[in-house]
């Protein structure tokens, strides 16, 4: 069965850096888009990045342009989301997602707690 095993999150101060990680297993991660959501407490889901099945291309919402990057090693069946100069607003639950051209974001992981505050 697919699963998606997000790590690395915690607490980090302001202007500090994190980085994600995703295990994927139980399907061929390396034909799928993926991508990181996030939500913010009290508040919906939002996108944060997706990368294509190869990994050559990626996107990134307005709030992260510059300071995050997504990345995935298909070897390691392992999704990235590397996080820099963090501000409180990027306070939320993180989770990555299996993306699929028809259904959309049909997987997902359990979340992974990342909270910004001196």
């Amino acid at each position: 069965q697919v699963q998606l095993v997000e790590s690395g999150g915690g607490l980090v101060q302001p202007g500090g850096s994190l980085r994600l990680s995703c295990a994927a297993s139980g399907f061929t991660f390396s034909s799928y888009y993926m991508s990181w959501v996030r939500q913010a407490p009290g508040k919906g889901l939002e996108w944060v990045s997706s990368i294509n099945a190869g990994g050559g291309s990626t996107n990134y919402a307005d709030s992260v342009k510059g300071r995050f990057t997504i990345s995935r090693d298909n070897a390691k069946n392992t999704l990235y989301l590397q996080m820099n100069s963090l501000k409180p607003e990027d306070t939320a639950l993180y989770f990555c997602a299996r993306y699929h051209v028809v259904l959309g974001h049909d997987y997902w992981g359990q979340g992974i707690q990342v909270t910004v505050s001196s």
